[in-house]
């Protein structure tokens, strides 16, 4: 296990961002880098809904389609359901080539929560990553901010720096990601190739207990060492 510790040199310098999604987290991660300088577009398959949300935000953020976000980014940000990332990511494979790939999504099943977890569509023995790297085999993904809301995925307000695991296959989009993560505000912890996201995606199930029993939903994870 490695723990980067990546100067600011590193992280994204003004790269062209594509945030594929169009939920709060997409508009989150798209808003944040956007306010930090970054070229940003958001895309959604219907871009109309988003015109309105990107006009009023502080920083420009171009609206576009999914296959328009992900030709225009350098570095890209997967940022939709679960359930549908593996036909997103098949239908852009082309548009994606070998560009970097932050998964942000888990495999949350449809079924609801019981006594406060949630189900997944996935087993321990793959993870959702995993299929969408098949899915696009030439694609670097890393996973990140997949085990936190978010309300605190852009400078965490909280009494300790909290850690964010990542993982994937390219060192170098970790090093990348790494840079990102850093600047806003997390300590990252790399837990090595893709397949540790069959560790790192069920984080979700255990960081949403408290907010599904007792609406406590600003709390993240930290490794001690």
């Amino acid at each position: 296990m490695l723990t980067f510790h990546v100067t600011a040199i590193i992280r994204l310098m003004t790269m062209k961002v594509g945030v594929i999604g169009s939920g709060q987290v997409a508009k989150t991660l798209a808003g944040g880098l956007a306010a930090l300088g970054e070229s940003v577009m958001i895309g959604s398959r219907d871009p109309e809904k988003l015109r309105l949300w990107a006009e009023e935000e502080d920083a420009e953020i171009r609206v576009g389609t999914f296959e328009d976000t992900a030709r225009y980014g350098a570095l890209l940000i997967l940022a939709v359901k679960g359930a549908a990332a593996e036909d997103v990511v098949t239908s852009l494979r082309e548009a994606i080539g070998d560009k970097v790939v932050l998964d942000t999504t888990n495999p949350i099943a449809d079924a609801a929560p019981e006594n406060g977890v949630l189900k997944f569509f996935t087993d321990l023995n793959r993870s959702l990553m995993e299929r969408l790297q098949d899915a696009a085999p030439r694609a670097r993904f890393v996973k990140a901010f997949n085990s936190v809301g978010s309300g605190l995925m852009v400078q965490p307000a909280l009494s300790q720096q909290p850690s964010m695991f990542i993982c994937g296959n390219d060192d170098q989009a970790k090093h990348l990601t790494a840079g990102l993560l850093e600047t806003l505000g997390w300590d990252v912890v790399d837990m090595g190739s893709a397949s540790a996201a069959r560790a790192i995606e069920p984080l979700c199930m255990l960081w949403c207990i408290p907010g599904f029993l007792h609406n406590e939903w600003r709390h993240a994870f930290k490794l001690l060492r």
